[in-house]
Formats: structure tokens, C-alpha cells, sequence
């Protein structure tokens, strides 16, 4: 069993699709495996995610995705055990580009994102390698990102 919290930033009205997004990340954490998990997933624009992305890594730009692992365990009142694996954030302005740019549905992009920050919260990396249009990668996490995303084909976050 896991959990997933899902918000919005503050000011952000909430999209039409939001209420899709915790069935969807269970799925894919059962799908990998992970069992006990308790995330979060933040949905903002794209000045807040470049704040961040300013304040964390030094890059004063904004980007798609930011992930924070956490790995804290934690018993709760009802001594179930549980792991803090962190915070996902995901900019809606740039899932919106890096739909076009890859020419992709944004759904697609949405699942491709919440796969993506889901293996970083458990430790996995990709270094400097990215998903590029056409490029078939070596990389081991995307590879696995893009199969658990064939997976996931048929599901429409969007709807």
C-alpha cells in the first residue's frame, strides 16, 4: 500500500484532470514495485518551478520536473510503517513545451513525468543523459521509464 498527496500551488486553479493523478502514480508505484511509499506531487507554473530550480541546483531557468528524495521511515498513529520518499514537482507551462517538443500528447508527457520523478524518488539516476526525439537511450532508468510508459499507453489522464 502506498499514499500519494497530490496539491496545486497556491493560486493555481485546479485543472479539470487533477483529480485523475493519485490512481494513476499508485498504479505505477505498484508497477515498480515499491510497497509502504507515502510521496507528494506538486502542480505549478513556470516562475515558481525556476525559483526552485534557482534556489536547489543553481540553474535560473525553469525546467519540466524537480524531484526531492527524502527516505525517512516513519511509524504513524496506526503503526503502519512508512516511507517518506520524498516530493515531486511538475511545471504545467513546461509539460505544455515538452509535449510540442517532443510531439507528444501532454498526456503522454504528464505520465512520462510522473514515471520519470517517481524512479528519482527511489534513487534512481540518469546523469547528463535525457529522452531526445528519435534517440533510442542506454541509459538504464529512462529505459525503464519509456517501458513503464508503453505500459501505462492506454491510460488518459486528461480526460
Amino acid at each position: 500500500m502506498n499514499r500519494v498527496l497530490i496539491s496545486m500551488q497556491d493560486g493555481l486553479e485546479e485543472p479539470a484532470w487533477f483529480g485523475n493523478i493519485e490512481e494513476y502514480e499508485l498504479k505505477v508505484l505498484e508497477r515498480l514495485g515499491y510497497d509502504g511509499q507515502e510521496l507528494s506531487i506538486l502542480f505549478c507554473d513556470d516562475p515558481f518551478i525556476k525559483e526552485l530550480n534557482k534556489n536547489y541546483r543553481d540553474i535560473d531557468n525553469p525546467t519540466d520536473i524537480l524531484s526531492f528524495e527524502n527516505g525517512e521511515e516513519y511509524e504513524d498513529e496506526d503503526g503502519s510503517h512508512w516511507i517518506s520518499a520524498g516530493d515531486i514537482i511538475i511545471s504545467l507551462d513546461t509539460l505544455s513545451k515538452n509535449a510540442a517538443y517532443f510531439s507528444v500528447s501532454e498526456n503522454e508527457e504528464l505520465k512520462r513525468l510522473l514515471i520519470h520523478g517517481t524512479l528519482h524518488l527511489n534513487g534512481m539516476n540518469h546523469g547528463e543523459e535525457h529522452v531526445e526525439p528519435g534517440v533510442e537511450t542506454s541509459d538504464p532508468m529512462l529505459k525503464l521509464q519509456e517501458e513503464v510508459l508503453k505500459e501505462f499507453a492506454d491510460v488518459n489522464l486528461l480526460k
